[in-house]
């Protein structure tokens, strides 16, 4: 009886994450698919009017955030944190004193260049390039 139960819950799964997916406008899915042609495992969400497809080059964790015409707004890459800025670690380290930095990002975006996301304390806590806080959210 578990198994069943577990084996239904899947599917409703599969069905639902599929049927998102399916949402998706076709020249959004063209452009990305035109951008990386390789890639074959997605993951679609809409964000606000805006959709944002998450997936993996070489292991590394990519997000691209595209509006309704396709349009990329934002690329967002996994970083090792290793190769943050000693301005950007100085201010976590003090900011968020024996808290874990969870994850790094660098992102490109049309609207704001090149920042950096750190991942601490139940927050994304972003920095311009130059490593200056811009501002923090809950993620």
């Amino acid at each position: 009886m578990k198994n069943s139960s577990f084996i239904v819950a899947v599917v409703l799964f599969a069905i639902s994450a599929s049927y998102g997916q399916k949402n998706i406008p076709n020249d959004v899915k063209s452009a990305f698919a035109k951008k990386y042609p390789t890639v074959t495992k997605v993951k679609w969400e809409k964000e606000n009017d805006d959709y944002e497809v998450g997936f993996k080059v070489n292991k590394i964790d990519n997000s691209i955030l595209l509006d309704a015409k396709g349009n990329i707004l934002e690329t967002e890459v996994a970083i090792d944190k290793a190769t943050l800025s000693k301005e950007i670690l100085d201010y976590v380290s003090k900011k968020y004193a024996g808290k874990k930095i969870k994850g790094a990002a660098k992102i490109n975006s049309t609207k704001d260049g090149v920042i950096y996301e750190v991942e601490t304390d139940g927050k994304d806590v972003l920095f311009s390039e130059n490593g200056k806080f811009i501002r923090e959210s809950k993620n």
